[in-house]
């Protein structure tokens, strides 16, 4: 039998004794109200100081959970918004919905889309794919979305087929602003949606919509089980590789696909990628093909039958998050990290966070990384060399899962090799709160956390 300190004895005895008297209890109608009011302000894009106390049982967390949750889905309900439609199978009068961007990021934009739903509910709830047109006429482009997402052969499933608003300049791209306030809309919507897998969620797209969905594949790896453009091909400095580690990643391209160099950038893409797969083996699972004599169209029927056979981990024992800006825009955070106060020496920079969890331990190491372009194709920044160098300020909240921690034991936390933390963490209502409203996902709401000082 292992040696056990004093103080992990007494905070074990401690955790027992109270789930002793483990009840069925509500929170009180005082902290439901507090944390509706909290997630009103996350809604309408406000943050404010949350002032909620109260501890959790180990034996209560699940409880506390659903509960918070359902004052989630209630502060949804009431928020006035277009929600999504009732999906329609592919055989039948198709319904068509309509979201309104924000004028402030995008003026005029109205978003119609298309929902399909193929096959029967299957019993942890349907996938959900998210197709992206190409820059085509945008009538035709979204019409034939509509009959390839019918067509594909991975049913069961739900497609959200949209149409871009604005078919003009950067307004045609898919991963600018307005459309990054859309898409977590759709993830908001859809965990909400008990007739969908909260871990079975795709991004996918063809040739613009290639480009975008390869963009938002990194900006949105915690939400995805994968992601899969065709005919696409980014710069690797748009959409950070390291960052797809946990999900399924999917990219097609003809071998002739010259223009804008769409070819070079999709062999360039398996180079790395598998470069990170011999680093860390099993967590970089990707489907990487140029194919022969194929030039701009290709057969994009293998993507989502692949893509579906993936389900997400929500909670990982490891990830790295490359914290980049996508059109003026960074996320706040990424599966169990939030980010309090940057730790880049300027908007130029980019932070990196590599995460590891096991055995009651986390460790963070955290770079700032500045890139250096290598090669140009016709004007196209097309490689890299990183440089990379500690981050000596900055201010991080690490949330904690059950799944990986054990509250019963200390949690330690090393940052850049150094202690940064050492001791219980109790489970409290305000991280669970905290969490909900940065991630808005069913499968992390943390009930711990601990703020992490970065020096």
């Amino acid at each position: 039998m292992k040696n056990i300190t004093l103080s992990s004895f007494i905070a074990l005895a401690a955790i027992l004794l109270a789930c002793g008297d483990c009840d069925a209890r509500s929170l009180s109608k005082k902290k439901q109200d507090k944390a509706k009011a909290y997630f009103a302000l996350s809604l309408q894009g406000e943050k404010e100081e949350l002032k909620l106390k109260g501890n959790i049982k180990a034996c209560d967390i699940q409880r506390v959970r659903q509960e918070v949750w359902e004052c989630w889905r209630q502060s949804v309900e009431e928020f006035k918004e277009e929600k999504l439609i009732a999906p329609n199978l592919p055989e039948e009068s198709r319904n068509t919905g309509c979201w309104l961007l924000p004028d402030t990021l995008e003026a005029d934009a109205k978003m119609p889309y298309y929902f399909i739903r193929k096959g029967e509910k299957p019993a942890g709830g349907y996938p959900l794919f998210l197709y992206m047109h190409g820059s085509g006429n945008k009538d035709n482009e979204w019409e034939t979305g509509y009959k390839l997402c019918s067509s594909f052969e991975d049913s069961p499933s739900m497609h959200f087929v949209p149409q871009i608003p604005n078919a003009y300049g950067e307004l045609y791209r898919w991963a600018i602003q307005s459309k990054q306030w859309a898409w977590e809309k759709l993830l908001r919507l859809a965990f909400l949606d008990e007739n969908i897998d909260a871990n079975r969620i795709y991004f996918f797209g063809i040739s613009e919509g290639g480009y975008g969905s390869q963009r938002l594949a990194s900006f949105y790896a915690d939400y995805l089980a994968g992601a899969g453009p065709m005919a696409g091909g980014e710069p690797l400095k748009n959409a950070p590789m390291e960052n797809l580690a946990n999900i399924a990643f999917s990219l097609r391209t003809g071998e002739r696909d010259y223009a804008f160099a769409r070819n070079y950038m999709t062999y360039n893409a398996a180079l790395v990628i598998d470069s990170l797969r011999k680093a860390h083996p099993g967590l970089y699972s990707h489907f990487i093909e140029l194919l022969p004599g194929m030039g701009h169209g290709i057969d994009y029927s293998p993507t989502t039958p692949w893509l579906s056979k993936f389900k997400r981990n929500p909670h990982p024992s490891y990830f790295y998050w490359e914290d980049y800006d996508m059109y003026g825009r960074h996320r706040t955070g990424f599966y169990n990290v939030r980010v309090n106060e940057t730790s880049r020496e300027s908007d130029e920079q980019r932070t990196c966070y590599e995460v590891e969890m096991s055995d009651n331990v986390a460790n963070i190491t955290v770079r700032n990384v500045d890139y250096t372009t290598i090669e140009e194709i016709y004007n196209i920044p097309m490689r890299f060399s990183k440089s990379y160098s500690p981050a000596t300020k900055g201010n991080i909240t690490l949330f904690l899962s059950e799944k990986l921690f054990d509250f019963s034991r200390p949690v330690k936390v090393v940052v850049n090799g150094k202690e940064a933390f050492n001791g219980i963490v109790t489970p409290t209502v305000k991280a669970m709160v905290e969490s909900c409203a940065e991630f808005f996902d069913p499968e992390r709401l943390f009930p711990a956390s601990v703020d992490i000082e970065i020096k």
